[in-house]
């Protein structure tokens, strides 16, 4: 119990971060609850031989937890879920037949919209996006999980004898975030490496906080493509 008190400014805290773009009908209070099953879930398999810091493991835990709960919600309409997934087809599509990272506007091209109907629909898109972020890509034994965002926060954390699959995961997400639109990579560092809220990249950008979602939301669809592509073959 003195641990959970100790911890729980932690939940709190990854509760306030994932609560940036959800839709006024996901409570904080819930997001708080579920991530202290996270906290708990994180307590009874922690393993101090890894070489990974508590702090840095529960704070994944937490995030998982309120995630598996939101996707048990089921919140994202079916609609906005269908676009985005088109999107990251279109993006693993292009990208293939160019060699290289797609823009905007060759995106736009591809689904038939204009650039500003594009970026309409990211918007639309923007207020889900924090979930395919934390996405699991790989999975070992239940401990060895690995999702985007924990390769971005944590990239020096990962066991040196993983492997050889989740070693090529991750060097795929690493060259992929390196190859992110200059705009879009320092949103998704700030956001995950700096801790930084979406309010206070917009200040640092001097942009909207919307923008900042917008810009999130651009480089995860773009991350998701690569990943898409490497369980395709094609890396």
């Amino acid at each position: 119990d003195k641990f959970i008190r100790q911890y729980m400014p932690l939940v709190k805290y990854v509760a306030g971060k994932v609560s940036t773009g959800m839709p006024e009908s996901v409570e904080f209070d819930d997001l708080v609850g579920f991530g202290q099953f996270g906290l708990l879930d994180a307590i009874n398999k922690y393993d101090p031989d890894k070489n990974v810091k508590f702090k840095t493991y529960a704070v994944t835990r937490i995030r998982g937890a309120i995630f598996d709960e939101l996707r048990e919600l089921d919140w994202v309409p079916r609609s906005v879920r269908q676009k985005s997934r088109e999107i990251e087809d279109t993006i693993v599509d292009l990208e293939a037949r160019l060699g290289r990272t797609a823009s905007d506007a060759e995106i736009a091209k591809a689904m038939g919209m204009t650039e500003s109907e594009y970026e309409t629909t990211v918007m639309k898109i923007s207020g889900t996006s924090i979930l395919s972020l934390n996405d699991v890509w790989y999975s070992g034994d239940d401990s060895d999980h690995m999702s985007i965002g924990d390769n971005i926060e944590s990239p020096s954390s990962l066991n040196p004898d993983v492997i050889v699959e989740r070693e090529e995961v991750r060097k795929v997400i690493i060259q992929a975030i390196n190859e992110l639109p200059k705009n879009e990579k320092m949103v998704i560092v700030l956001y995950y490496n700096e801790d930084l809220t979406f309010r206070e990249i917009g200040q640092v950008l001097n942009v909207s906080e919307s923008r900042i979602s917008q810009l999130h939301t651009k480089a995860n669809m773009r991350l998701r493509a690569k990943l898409t592509s490497l369980r395709k073959g094609i890396f």
